[in-house]
């Protein structure tokens, strides 16, 4: 079989690297930024090859243009699969968001326009989303006869369970105030301001501490998990081994100073 990533010149992952803050952009702009087999083993293996990556801080993953952060799976694609090829597909796919989520710093979804199945997906891995108030959101895989799977296991978490049904149950869209109303989406902007939204974000991110930064986000990984009194637990001695860094005691120190001579 002749897969589309074989025949789609315009597909392809940027990787641009800002003082620490890698931006990945999912750009296939002749087809919404639509993931094919082969745009999601490249965006794969760049994230997991970032998490070997010291001094990275922040990653930010995008759409090129401005009409779509990822419109979803192929479904040229997908038309073409059979139970065998489907799994490896699917469990291809899950492949990227679970690089997003293991991770090691914050990855932020900067979306803009359309936000669909696989696509929300994505931005449901991120760790916090910022849209621009032209997006729209959906999971409409049972349009064309299918479930969602892998992760939209993760939608109840941020949008209940009543949303979550409707949203797979229906493969209605949503638009970006709704998606913002519901917890979806951590910050709302216009298109013209979506980068400096965004900006805020990474540059709270790079002046705090990195040792903290990557602890903060294995704990909160850890918390999806375990239950109230364990995680409780589980934090006391990550406190402790945090002084061996060094770190809390160089920033407490310039704090100290800086409120000192203020």
């Amino acid at each position: 079989m002749t897969t589309p990533e074989k025949t789609d010149p315009n597909a392809t992952i940027l990787q641009e690297d800002k003082g620490g803050v890698t931006w990945l952009t999912v750009s296939r702009p002749n087809k919404l930024n639509v993931l094919n087999s082969g745009l999601m083993t490249d965006l794969s293996n760049r994230l997991r090859a970032l998490a070997d990556d010291q001094s990275l801080r922040a990653v930010v993953i995008t759409g090129a243009g401005d009409r779509s952060f990822v419109g979803g799976a192929d479904i040229g694609e997908m038309a073409a699969l059979n139970p065998t090829s489907a799994r490896a597909f699917i469990t291809r796919l899950h492949g990227v968001m679970a690089a997003i989520r293991d991770l090691p710093v914050p990855v932020i979804a900067r979306i803009n326009g359309y936000c669909l199945g696989g696509g929300m997906e994505l931005a449901a891995a991120c760790d916090f989303r910022i849209c621009a108030d032209n997006a729209k959101f959906g999971m409409p895989e049972v349009r064309v006869g299918l479930p969602s799977v892998i992760e939209a296991v993760l939608l109840p978490h941020l949008v209940g369970w009543g949303r979550t049904r409707w949203l797979l149950m229906t493969g209605e869209m949503i638009d970006a105030k709704t998606a913002h109303d519901w917890g979806f989406v951590e910050f709302l902007t216009t298109p013209e301001e979506l980068d400096a939204v965004l900006d805020r974000s990474v540059q709270a991110i790079v002046a705090s501490g990195p040792h903290a930064i990557r602890t903060q986000k294995m704990l909160v990984r850890s918390w999806e998990r375990l239950e109230p009194a364990e995680a409780i637990a589980e934090t006391i001695p990550i406190f402790g081994d945090s002084f061996e860094t060094g770190e809390p005691q160089e920033m407490l120190g310039g704090f100290l100073a800086g409120k000192a001579k203020g």
